[in-house]
């Protein structure tokens, strides 16, 4: 029996996203669960951003896991996005720059100890990039999700989740499987 096309691309992407899946280092994936655990736990802020689709999949993480942590543990999760204000982050991008439209929302809310979770495809992002500087250099733990080759986010995140394949849309979906997987753990605890 033959295939039609549509069910041929189907299968492809599902391979690939499986492939993916198969071969991540399944123990780094657990310590960045571990560590939004221990973050929201320890009343820390769980701070994300990301450009692009990686923005909206920072928004979803703290949408998903302020609203639900929050009705099923009845603990406050403390979680804020970089992107959720459009006004800050033009103005940051008129006054100063693009590239540090996520640095200088840090500068104004970072405390030692807060969780910085960077999402980036390619890793590579300056904006991206500045702010896990940033971060590092003044007492927070980060993480870095990327794809493709990592970039540099994979190289100086303290911690990184990689999706090791050159497709944009396979590594955002790894990066939102990612945030369910905090969410079961987090509300199953």
């Amino acid at each position: 029996m033959n295939k039609n096309k549509s069910e041929l691309f189907s299968e492809d992407y599902i391979n690939k996203l499986k492939n993916v899946l198969d071969n991540m280092d399944k123990k780094s994936i657990d310590e960045g669960i571990n560590l939004v655990e221990e973050a929201w736990k320890n009343n820390s802020q769980i701070i994300t951003l990301g450009n692009g689709g990686s923005s909206l999949t920072a928004l979803y993480f703290i949408n998903d896991w302020n609203k639900s942590l929050f009705l099923s543990k009845k603990k406050q999760f403390r979680g804020r996005s970089l992107i959720d204000n459009i006004g800050l982050v033009m103005s940051y991008s008129n006054d100063l720059s693009f590239d540090d439209v996520f640095v200088e929302q840090l500068k104004n809310m970072l405390e030692p100890n807060d969780l910085v979770i960077a999402i980036s495809g390619s890793g590579n992002s300056e904006n991206v990039i500045r702010a896990i500087e940033y971060a590092n250099q003044n007492d927070a733990i980060t993480i870095g999700l990327c794809g493709y080759r990592g970039g540099e986010l994979k190289k100086i995140a303290q911690h990184s989740i990689w999706a090791d394949i050159d497709d944009m849309q396979i590594s955002e979906d790894v990066h939102f499987i990612f945030g369910h997987m905090v969410m079961q753990k987090l509300c199953s605890n």
